[in-house]
């Protein structure tokens, strides 16, 4: 399987933008796809998560209400709708996805198998 993630960018404080991850070379229907960012000096960190059979979602506390995950399963994509960003959002953003993942791994970035480039994304106050 094959993540291609962009979407990333530069904004304002309070601003909107949108990832997608993209995935080729297999099936996505029995996949987990997860974002998580690392910021510069800090370890990699869960953003949210999306079972792509049942579209069950979960989020980080500092994201809950701002970040919504989903996905197109015609286009076999992820996506990360981020609102409301703030400077404390500025990372390099992952796309990770794993078929074979218990739900108590979910946040666990070491459980995931498959990961997408990174993509920027920098907020300004």
């Amino acid at each position: 399987v094959q993540l291609q993630a962009s979407g990333g960018g530069s904004v304002q404080a309070g601003g909107s933008l949108r990832l997608s991850c993209t995935a080729s070379g297999r099936s996505s229907s029995r996949f987990v796809v997860a974002w998580f960012r690392q910021a510069p000096g800090k370890e990699r960190e869960f953003v949210a998560v999306i079972n792509w059979s049942t579209t069950r979602t979960s989020y980080a506390d500092s994201v809950k209400g701002r970040f919504t995950i989903s996905r197109d399963n015609a286009e076999n994509t992820a996506y990360l709708q981020m609102n409301n960003l703030s400077p404390e959002d500025s990372a390099v953003y992952y796309c990770a996805a794993s078929s074979s993942i218990i739900t108590s791994s979910y946040y666990n970035s070491e459980a995931y198998n498959y990961w997408g480039q990174g993509t920027q994304v920098t907020v300004s106050s």
